[in-house]
């Protein structure tokens, strides 16, 4: 095996498109499309310099393939290691499905703005998620439980459209039996072994009780579930204020040069991808 060169904490500051070497060390099987790696850094002084917010994301790359940007699907107070989950949709992200633990890929990050979790202790929180956009609640949700005497509440909606698609399967059928996560499933098309809810994310808000006035929403998932999933809280008379949206989809290069992410007179890449929706409500085409 070819050595990696170690990549100083200097160096990556002089160039911010250069990436630190990451060691994959574990692969997870979630669907036919969806994998769970788990990467280490491999520089001692870049791993423990390396702090993320729940919500941010890094660029992942496979070194002459291209690069891709990926929410952390990891809780912040896991320690030198963090999780990506990775839908085979392209070039690199079909290249790094055909990884094995053990090969070397790039990161750099990471990037953005999370959710507000100082900002959140003390309240209930709300989280909905549809298809992949679990992937960056994970990590909220996982942060939440490591600190649970912090939160009240905690009510997780998550839609797919078929049980084959529900990604984290077996965390999910733990938090079940959980007396202090209120976790509630639904797919759009079920089989002969679904036993959960059938239907739209938005149709569990009637399942429900929120306390407008200690409550924290967060909302991960296609765009075009997040009005109505918007709608359905403030008709719950939760404010705008206290409603979180992720744009992480709209992320490229990660460090605003590209004007991919571009959205009124704002980067989601460098202003987001986590805002408010007060502030969504500001920016041209966000929602």
């Amino acid at each position: 095996m070819n050595a990696v060169k170690r990549v100083s904490p200097r160096d990556i500051e002089a160039n911010p498109y250069h990436p630190w070497p990451a060691r994959i060390t574990s692969i997870t099987d979630l669907t036919d499309k969806e994998k769970l790696f788990e990467l280490r850094l491999i520089d001692e002084d870049v791993r423990e310099a390396f702090e993320f917010e729940s919500g941010q994301f890094v660029e992942l790359s496979i070194f002459g393939v291209g690069e891709a940007p990926i929410s952390i699907s990891s809780a912040p107070s896991k320690q030198g290691f963090i999780e990506l989950c990775v839908r085979d949709s392209g070039d690199v992200t079909g290249a790094l499905h055909a990884k094995q633990c053990g090969d070397v890929v790039g990161l750099r990050g990471p990037y953005g703005r999370g959710f507000p979790f100082e900002e959140m202790k003390g309240s209930d929180i709300l989280l909905v998620a549809g298809g992949l956009g679990i992937a960056p609640l994970k990590s909220l949700i996982n942060h939440i439980h490591d600190e649970r005497h912090e939160f009240g509440k905690v009510t997780i909606l998550y839609g797919s459209r078929n049980p084959a698609e529900v990604l984290f399967r077996y965390q999910f059928d733990m938090w079940k039996h959980r007396d202090d996560f209120d976790l509630i499933l639904t797919v759009d098309q079920p089989d002969d072994t679904w036993d959960g809810e059938t239907g739209l994310v938005t149709k569990l808000f009637d399942k429900i009780e929120v306390d407008p006035d200690n409550t924290y929403g967060a909302i991960c998932g296609p765009p075009v579930m997040y009005k109505y999933v918007i709608e359905e809280m403030r008709k719950k008379q939760m404010d705008v204020d206290r409603i979180y949206v992720s744009f992480e989809r709209r992320m490229k290069c990660g460090i605003g040069k590209c004007g991919h992410c571009g959205v009124g007179h704002q980067y989601t890449c460098i202003d987001g991808p986590v805002f408010s929706y007060w502030e969504a409500m500001n920016l041209q085409g966000a929602i």
